[in-house]
């Protein structure tokens, strides 16, 4: 058990700093978001192989791990004797809230909007038998990869219009750019219609992939098939449609990544659950990030911001010249600050700052009843 919950924490974190490994590319872009997500871009041979590395990738983990949490959080509601899914629709709005939030102050690029809406479709569905799962599993399946087929013929018969240049990202304030999030919502929000089919897909399976034992001694061999499949097949796929124009876009960012990240978890549990003795500062660290997630989360999205934005220091127009070289050294400066701050925090409290508030509503509205029940 304890193994299990130290290969969930660090992977967590290897999830939540790959996640940055994405979004920095988004930041460091003068043009701001639209311009950076401009269907692949115009990126050059380096910078296309440096985005290949984390593109799609660990949004793939991510989203396996929040189904993993879901299949916990079932499992403990259903020791304890609770009503299914209960509580944890209010737990999926205070996600969706955190979300909004994020958006709308933040970061054009949120995902956990689409994960609160994909959870509370798989809270009702985690349940069900193993052959309901499985048909909501294809047919949700099914939805995505023609979504997929039908924007990238789409992308390829008409190609992309691109994106507009302002210099809102370099000189405007952040209160320009928090209006603008708000008059693009439908622009920047148009992502949810990849994200909730796949989001649906791998949620159940993470949840089966617990089941199976992937995170346990006997689930090795599973562990292997993961890595050959995610690591041996897609990602060499997944490095060809990199290079093959903006045309694949959408194959990909929100096909073949998933994959990959499939093999990315079976390999970084085997290597956690291979380790012996106690945990060394680099393992540590990855897995203080882990538990306090959220925080930093949007710590690292917030940081990036004040870096690159006019607002901020104004590094992504300064430093322009210097692409792709700069891009990777302030994505290792920005882990750097929220993996130090997340281990000092963890010397004091149990869990980071936004999960203790978000904890906090979350138990608000039964505390009461709680309490007479104690």
């Amino acid at each position: 058990m304890t193994k299990r919950i130290d290969a969930l924490d660090v992977l967590r974190g290897l999830a939540i700093m790959g996640t940055l490994g994405t979004n920095i590319w988004i930041f460091t872009d003068p043009g701001g978001p639209a311009q950076a997500m401009a269907f692949g871009g115009d990126a050059g041979v380096i910078e296309t192989f440096l985005r290949f590395l984390s593109n799609g990738k660990f949004l793939g983990l991510l989203t396996l791990l929040f189904g993993i949490g879901l299949e916990l959080q079932y499992r403990s509601a259903v020791r304890k004797g609770l009503t299914w899914p209960g509580r944890y629709v209010w737990r999926a709005a205070l996600l969706f809230a955190e979300g909004a939030l994020h958006y709308v102050l933040i970061f054009e690029y949120d995902v956990l909007m689409g994960y609160a809406i994909t959870s509370v479709i798989v809270a009702y569905l985690i349940g069900r038998s193993d052959r309901t799962v499985t048909a909501w599993m294809i047919a949700w399946g099914t939805l995505h990869v023609m979504l997929v087929g039908l924007f990238t013929v789409s992308l390829m018969t008409f190609g992309n219009a691109p994106a507009p240049v302002t210099g809102l990202y370099t000189e405007g304030a952040w209160t320009d750019q928090v209006a603008a999030r708000v008059r693009e919502l439908a622009l920047y929000r148009s992502e949810l219609i990849f994200i909730i089919p796949m989001g649906i897909v791998l949620f159940l399976l993470g949840a089966r992939l617990l089941r199976a034992g992937v995170f346990e001694e006997r689930g090795a061999g599973l562990r292997g098939k993961l890595a050959v499949v995610g690591l041996g097949v897609a990602a060499p796929l997944n490095l060809a449609t990199s290079y093959a124009g903006p045309g694949w876009f959408a194959v990909d960012r929100y096909l073949l990544p998933p994959l990959v990240a499939l093999g990315l978890l079976g390999l970084a549990t085997s290597i956690v659950l291979g380790l012996r003795g106690a945990p060394g500062v680099v393992r540590t660290t990855i897995t203080n990030v882990g538990r306090t997630a959220l925080s930093s989360y949007v710590l690292q999205n917030l940081v990036a911001s004040a870096l690159c934005y006019g607002w901020g220091l104004g590094l992504a127009a300064r430093l322009d010249g210097l692409r792709p070289w700069w891009v990777p050294a302030a994505w290792a400066g920005v882990c750097l600050l929220f993996m130090t701050l997340a281990t000092l925090w963890l010397r004091r409290f149990s869990r980071g700052p936004l999960e203790m508030a978000w904890q906090w509503a979350y138990q608000a509205p039964w505390r009461r009843a709680d309490l007479a029940v104690e």
